[in-house]
């Protein structure tokens, strides 16, 4: 008797970054974050598949192409505990789930319109006050945020 073999949903990768486990509505901010649209190599974007951890989950496949943990930060503010997984020659090398660092350098912007990053040419600095609610205080005002409703700068 023939037995059925788990098929690929998207094809597979030589080299390059898989980002797994996204909230399905999140995808596309995921994919403007980074500027993959205005990349020359290859990405593979999947969305509303079913996951145990998130309901509807997006993946995001990107040849080629390895992330800073600059821009690991900024995922982590629009899409916290992703899966990243770093391809090479067709294996999983590294595997690691993106959480939110404790502090958030000129990534977010400060919504107290009087706080001096709003009115200075400077970078933004953000504590995470607490990470299971998502909640940020700005280090120059003392204003909290949710992450939830932040602007990216």
């Amino acid at each position: 008797m023939h037995t059925p073999q788990k098929q690929l949903l998207v094809a597979a990768i030589e080299n390059g970054t898989v980002i797994d486990h996204i909230p399905a509505e999140k995808t596309f901010q995921v994919v403007s974050l980074l500027e993959l649209d205005k990349m020359e190599t290859p990405f593979t974007i999947g969305q509303n598949y079913s996951s145990e951890k998130v309901g509807k989950k997006g993946l995001i496949k990107v040849f080629d192409r390895f992330f800073t943990n600059e821009e690991i930060s900024r995922l982590s503010v629009v899409a916290p505990k992703v899966v990243l997984s770093n391809i090479k020659g067709y294996e999983v090398v590294e595997k690691k789930t993106v959480e939110t660092p404790d502090e958030l350098k000129g990534i977010i912007r400060c919504n107290n319109p009087k706080c001096i990053t709003n009115n200075e040419p400077m970078q933004t600095v953000f504590r995470v006050v607490n990470k299971q609610l998502g909640t940020v205080r700005c280090h120059y005002c003392d204003k909290e945020q949710d992450i939830k409703f932040v602007e990216l700068v």
